[in-house]
């Protein structure tokens, strides 16, 4: 079964509780769908330039585990709407690992409001447009200027369909994605939160992505840096792909986010050089 995308539409840090401050319901949230979560065997120092410098990155000979995940809610605070997730890599705050997002793209104005003030996250507003043979453009939307980014080709899936639906729809699950996020200009402070999974899960053919030949221009350095940014986000998604899991019946449970350390009013250096 091919996912059916209904589109268009640091080391010993103390942790304190922070109060939400969110205006869509009340937490926790809850989002249900489904999902492709893809894996990327992707070069440390394409991730380091993305995460915190004080984070130690988890990785072994050159690579981290990053990847992306991409999913279509029909049922969230924000209405349905569609989301891509890049991970850049797994980030080591003992005792427990945690993923860092590169960049998120939505197609909800308040989804994207809400990822940036709530959890800090980079998200941006995108368009998804489906094309033939399952293929799905991504394409950044600031102000009037929209920028294609990359094609996601959904491949057929390695496992034959069984003709048992609830089989055919992988074994149900349950399981905890803990991440970081924070350092932005909407919210300069370091966070952790958890998305809870409920799901029936298979494996699945990676998709393809094809990248963007646009490049940034060195010419203005402000304007350089912030496509710096971008560039290494789209690194990420043209990583070697080595395990794709398709999630089935979702419902993702989100808590608030907690405070890892405060930030200041500029957003905390990463490892790109300025």
């Amino acid at each position: 079964m091919i996912l059916n995308f209904n589109l268009f539409r640091n080391k010993g840090m103390k942790v304190k509780e922070t109060k939400c401050s969110s205006a869509y319901n009340k937490p926790p949230w809850i989002f249900k769908g489904r999902a492709l979560y893809q894996f990327h065997l992707v070069k440390a120092e394409v991730a380091k330039a993305i995460i915190p410098k004080e984070f130690r990155l988890v990785e072994a000979f050159g690579y981290t585990l990053g990847g992306f995940f991409f999913a279509n809610y029909n049922e969230s605070p924000f209405g349905p709407f569609d989301e891509l997730v890049a991970i850049a890599g797994i980030v080591w705050n003992p005792p427990t690992s945690h993923a860092w997002a590169a960049r998120v793209y939505v197609n909800s104005d308040n989804a994207c409001t809400h990822g940036r003030k709530e959890f800090g996250l980079p998200s941006q507003f995108a368009a998804f447009s489906k094309g033939s043979t399952q293929m799905i453009n991504v394409a950044e939307i600031d102000g009037p200027v929209a920028t294609s980014l990359y094609d996601i080709r959904l491949e057929p899936p390695t496992l034959k369909t069984n003709p048992l639906k609830w089989m055919a729809l992988g074994p149900t699950i349950k399981m905890s994605l803990p991440s970081f996020s924070g350092h932005t200009e909407h919210n300069p402070q370091l966070l952790k939160y958890s998305c809870q999974i409920e799901c029936r899960v298979k494996p699945t053919s990676p998709a393809r992505v094809l990248g963007s030949s646009e490049r940034f221009d060195s010419q203005n350095v402000e304007l350089n840096e912030c496509l710096k940014k971008r560039e290494m986000s789209i690194e990420v998604m043209l990583s070697k792909p080595i395990l794709a899991l398709e999630f089935n019946c979702l419902k993702m449970e989100v808590h608030p986010p907690v405070v890892v350390s405060q930030g200041s009013h500029q957003p905390l250096e990463h490892g790109i050089n300025t």
